[in-house]
């Protein structure tokens, strides 16, 4: 009798099995919306105040010196009397083109005449030459590769054809180390086996936007072609860019995004649109969720975590872009342009608790998420 019902009970669990409805796929969240803040005079100098306070700041200072002996320790402002400040020098360089980025576009600002006689105090020929004279030596050979230098040559891209007597004098100063800085990278790039693909500094997509936007703006054609025949190389074949795995805890870069900013600026429409096809899934799909949904910071003071603001800048600034490239027909030009917003809108609210460890950067990544490069 036993065996008679487990033998039913068998048969009636297999049939039920049988019977199991298939699981509907999963429905793609809404994309979220926002809008960036209107930049105006006001919101202008105080992004720029930011900077300021914190561009004769030498300490606390975190920087990535390789020191030979010791009479290489030395006070940072003595090796980089420019770029001292601003808690690491790359952050120092940003933020100096943070500010000619807004006296340029908002020269009435209320405290332009600080920015001002700020940058003619540190883009002078003599600090300058210090600077170029430390990335000659051999200790400085790989100082801020790749990201420091990017942002040294999106801030004398800046200065090029500025119509201004100061901002002349500014980019005459600038032109040596930033003309090093090319030739550095023209070395460097040939010699990479692989792209550099992390969420922070090292990201060389992140990298190579900046430095093609500015072998362009100075006419640089060694340097574009370089850039251009390199990115090709590393990052062409791409496809199904893991974005189940962003952000990583201290992200500021997306790696995937920062990568797209990239191909769009160098392939035609057509071309760009299939690799994108190809590389990113639909911001419609659920698959797309980690790159839609602006991060939670759950400290904004911490120095590593509170990177994650940036990151949803970055991001806003790299969806903007994206979108400029796709056509007008495209729905997933709609859709990157309304999550520019959202991530730039949390992004901005997201700094004004981010203490020292926000304030002496961030500014530059809001400068570049609503006023562009």
């Amino acid at each position: 009798m036993g065996r008679f019902f487990c033998g039913i009970f068998i048969f009636v669990l297999a049939a039920g099995c049988g019977q199991t409805k298939k699981s509907e796929p999963e429905a793609a969240p809404p994309l979220p919306s926002g809008s960036c803040p209107v930049i105006d005079a006001q919101k202008a100098s105080e992004l720029a105040a930011l900077t300021l306070r914190c561009s004769d700041t030498e300490y606390p200072n975190k920087q990535c010196y390789l020191y030979e002996k010791e009479e290489d320790l030395k006070p940072t402002r003595l090796k980089n009397p420019a770029f001292y400040g601003c808690f690491d020098w790359h952050s120092a360089v940003h933020g100096h083109w943070t500010m000619a980025k807004l006296l340029k576009k908002f020269p009435a600002m209320s405290n332009a005449a600080e920015v001002r006689a700020k940058l003619n105090e540190h883009l002078t020929p003599e600090r300058i030459g210090k600077e170029l004279e430390y990335f000659r030596s051999n200790p400085g050979r790989t100082f801020e590769r790749t990201y420091g230098w990017a942002w040294l040559l999106r801030l004398a891209a800046e200065l090029e054809g500025w119509d201004d007597p100061d901002a002349v004098k500014w980019r005459d100063a600038l032109r040596p180390l930033a003309a090093h800085i090319a030739e550095k990278t023209r070395d460097y790039l040939p010699r990479l086996s692989f792209p550099v693909r992390t969420g922070v500094h090292g990201n060389l997509a992140f990298s190579l936007n900046h430095m093609l936007d500015y072998a362009r703006a100075v006419k640089d054609t060694e340097l574009e072609k370089v850039i251009v025949s390199r990115s090709r190389d590393l990052y062409l074949a791409d496809t199904n860019c893991p974005v189940a795995y962003e952000p990583s805890g201290v992200d500021f870069v997306s790696p995937c995004l920062a990568e797209a900013d990239l191909l769009r600026r160098i392939l035609p429409q057509g071309e760009f649109v299939a690799w994108l096809t190809k590389f990113l899934p639909d911001p419609a799909s659920p698959d797309f969720r980690n790159l839609a949904a602006p991060p939670v910071v759950l400290d904004k003071k911490d120095y590593a975590i509170g990177h994650l603001i940036g990151l949803m800048l970055q991001r806003s600034w790299s969806f903007n872009g994206i979108a400029s490239a796709l056509p007008a027909g495209d729905p997933r030009k709609a859709a990157y342009e309304r999550l520019a917003g959202s991530h730039c809108e949390q992004g901005f609210a997201d700094m004004a608790g981010s203490g020292y460890g926000g304030e002496h950067w961030l500014a530059s990544f809001a400068v570049g998420a609503t006023l562009g490069f």
